[in-house]
């Protein structure tokens, strides 16, 4: 298997992978954040790049790498006393070496922890094991190259187990000279309290409207400008591409087109939604139909909450359909209830590997119960 046919941890099926991501939309506090410590003098050398998933977390993680790469120590440290110059953007010329050698995946400057691929089976393990992390110890000891940097990027954080976890946090109680640590986390509070106290952090927020639009027409979605994939994304351009990818809107039109039927069922409608969930390879389209009914319950409960139906809708008929099914603030919290047993339900039935149409349908006449009280 070459490194072009392996499968990779780090990156969104159906978008650029984050080394080959020219620009990074929405997050501009986060990157001035880091180039103010940088101009200071006093770079950090480690970081925490905390958010949601898929609003740029790894983006940024690589403008950084490809910035520290590229930028001389001499200039950027004052190192002979000269009066260092003050970078504004993180931009990198794409003519660059250094940018030629990331994309070619040949920067000796830079090591990237990902989860890796187990050799018996030609898959993606679930975790970033101890021996994803031993292979920096050999890294660290080369010398410096080019510019004197070095950079490593640890790809999810999160994803680490105990011994990886132990492992990195020795690198990071004794860092190597001129290196910069960077942590991409979707979950901290999952990460150990001794690696999160050694991370200076940066917070990156979900992408409004405009700002989604542009990041997914780089990313090449031919559905970037749908309020409705900004809405049923929440601002993450990682969702937006699953979205679009799986047909992800129009599963959610027809969620909505079921749930309208309410409290009178369309069973044969609904049982066809469950057959497709049920079809041989579908487990993609599975796990998001479950994520789409659970965003419209979420979205029943903040209508009765607040009285008005969340802006813009994600489906024809939507409005009407939450003010309909949960018009009083008692209703929202009798969807948020239904909500949190339904995820417990179908984590549980996942779990046990029942039938995936057995748990849609469960899930189905749940809310019908609740529709019907």
């Amino acid at each position: 298997m070459t490194d072009d046919t392996r499968p990779e941890a780090d990156r969104i099926e159906g978008a650029p992978h984050p080394r080959e991501t020219a620009e990074l939309f929405g997050q501009n506090t986060a990157e001035a954040g880091f180039l103010v410590a940088y101009n200071s003098g006093r770079l950090h050398h480690a970081w925490l790049l905390k958010g949601p998933r898929g609003v740029g977390k790894a983006t940024l993680a690589w403008r950084i790498a490809r910035f520290l790469l590229a930028t001389p120590v001499e200039q950027g440290g004052g190192l002979f006393g000269d009066t260092p110059p003050t970078y504004a953007t993180l931009d990198i010329p794409p003519e660059h070496p250094v940018a030629h050698r990331i994309l070619a995946r040949s920067e000796p400057g830079l090591f990237a922890i990902t989860r890796s691929v187990n050799e018996k089976t030609g898959k993606l393990r679930d975790m970033i094991t101890v021996d994803d992390v031993r292979g920096l110890t050999h890294f660290l000891t080369l010398s410096a190259t080019e510019g004197g940097r070095r950079v490593v990027i640890v790809d999810a954080a999160d994803e680490m187990n105990v011994n990886a976890a132990n492992a990195l946090l020795k690198m990071l109680e004794e860092p190597p000279a001129l290196t910069t640590i960077l942590l991409i986390s979707h979950q901290p509070s999952r990460l150990l309290p001794t690696i999160r106290s050694r991370c200076r952090e940066l917070r990156l927020t979900p992408l409004d409207a405009q700002d989604m639009t542009r990041a997914l027409t780089q990313a090449g979605a031919e559905e970037g400008e749908s309020p409705a994939l900004t809405a049923l994304s929440a601002g993450s351009v990682g969702e937006a591409v699953r979205l679009t990818r799986l047909g992800g809107l129009s599963m959610y039109q027809e969620i909505v087109s079921i749930f309208a039927t309410l409290p009178r069922l369309d069973r044969p409608r609904a049982m066809k939604l469950a057959e497709a969930a049920a079809a041989r390879g579908g487990e993609e389209k599975f796990d998001l139909l479950l994520t789409l009914i659970d965003i419209f319950l979420t979205r029943l409960a903040r209508t009765g909450a607040s009285g008005n139906a969340p802006v813009p809708e994600a489906a024809e008929g939507e409005t009407e359909v939450l003010l309909r099914l949960s018009p009083t603030q008692h209703k929202a919290r009798q969807w948020a209830d239904i909500a949190q047993q339904i995820s417990s339900r179908t984590r549980h039935g996942k779990a046990v590997n029942l039938d995936p149409a057995a748990l849609v349908l469960d899930t189905v006449f749940k809310i019908t119960e609740t529709a019907s009280r």
